[in-house]
């Protein structure tokens, strides 16, 4: 899964780490040692890096449970959590789909920043209530102030931080419009990006190196939020359209009543542009398919008193789209069921014609220059 390592189950949620997780780690780990050395010199050689990677581990176990307050959310809304990662710039929750209501999206984005609030207040009593000194108090402030830290960071409201998805669910709700959101909440994380990248490199002005760790992030911030941006864009558009706009011209649809041999001149001999045709019947309703191939199954000699209907097989009902639905739909739906190509049929059953992957992307092209024209 994108290099990730599956380390198990949290919850019935699949949890991975990425190899840039253990970078990062052992960085945390080698400045948290350092800093118990110098406020603790009596602590004995090896005892800073144990207590240091502890603080680490604890750091990590935060933004896990920030990822768990997203996912506890989701899974509350029916939404499947499809998995948990931990990589180089903290954690993230991957979701089966989106909320279905602005409002639900909003307690989604929220739950993870309530969370790491929880947890500053949770360090922050066993701090101030608890007889607790030395390296140990030292830690648990420490936590108290990155969960804080964490909270604040994820609520700057671009994507694709929580408050970018908490700003999306604003603009959703005032607009009715999920993927105006989106653009907007995207526009504003790439403005966020290109700061960072500014702050990043003003130490240069002033003589010295760049900070690459805020770069990093600005890089990070900027190349999300485009993607958000973009796909957003698309979808927006795949949503104004339906099916039968990217339905393929002539298609390859042929009646059950021809005999083979008819079916081979007509529509085969010559001609290698399709290799599947839809098959109706008399009416034009949709009644199954005829592969190319399954010609081959029968003597030629008996291609002329042979039936197209007797070769049909079956049509997944799941895998035809009705004509008036969206092109997201039929995007989706291409995605769950691993095809390159759906009949499109009337509310009523009759067909339509055939749509492919090609013929929505054509249509895209076309939309897209008609904007520049």
């Amino acid at each position: 899964m994108n290099g990730t390592i599956r380390v198990g189950n949290l919850f019935g949620i699949p949890f991975y780490v990425h190899p840039s997780w253990f970078f990062v780690l052992a960085l945390f780990t080698w400045t948290y040692s350092n800093q118990l050395a110098v406020l603790f010199p009596g602590l004995g050689a090896g005892v800073p890096w144990i207590m240091g990677l502890i603080a680490a581990l604890l750091l990590f176990a935060s933004v896990l449970a920030h990822e768990l307050g997203h996912s506890f959310v989701a899974k509350s809304q029916g939404i499947e959590v499809k998995s948990i990662n931990l990589f180089l710039f903290g954690g993230l929750a991957s979701l089966e789909k989106e909320s279905k209501t602005p409002a639900e999206a909003f307690w989604v984005a929220i739950a993870g920043p309530v969370v790491s609030l929880l947890l500053f207040g949770l360090f922050t009593i066993i701090g101030t209530n608890l007889t607790i000194s030395g390296p140990i108090a030292t830690i648990v402030g420490l936590l108290a102030s990155l969960n804080l830290m964490l909270a604040l960071f994820n609520l700057i409201p671009g994507l694709p931080l929580d408050g970018g998805n908490i700003l999306k669910a604003i603009v959703w709700k005032i607009t009715g419009n999920q993927y105006k959101g989106i653009v907007f909440a995207g526009r504003v994380g790439q403005i966020f990006g290109w700061i960072a990248i500014a702050a990043g490199l003003l130490p240069v002005v002033f003589g010295s190196f760049p900070n690459f760790w805020t770069l990093l992030i600005g890089w990070f911030l900027l190349q999300n939020a485009t993607g958000f941006a973009r796909s957003a864009k698309v979808q927006d558009t795949l949503s104004s359209l339906s099916a039968i706009d990217a339905v393929v011209p002539n298609s390859p649809i042929v009646s059950e009543s021809l005999t083979l041999r008819e079916f081979a001149n007509e529509f085969v001999i010559g001609k290698e542009n399709w290799r599947k045709f839809l098959v109706t019947d008399e009416g034009g309703y949709l009644v199954g398919a005829i592969a190319v191939d399954a010609l081959k199954t029968i003597p030629v000699d008996l291609w002329p008193r042979t039936l197209v209907k007797e070769l049909v097989q079956p049509v997944d009902p799941t895998t035809t789209i009705k004509a008036d639905q969206s092109l997201l739909d039929v995007v989706t739906l291409i995605e769950q069921k691993q095809v390159s190509e759906i009949p499109v049929v009337r509310e009523n059953g009759m067909v339509v014609g055939m749509l492919e992957k090609a013929s929505i992307i054509n249509l895209l092209q076309r939309q897209a220059q008609a904007k520049l024209a």
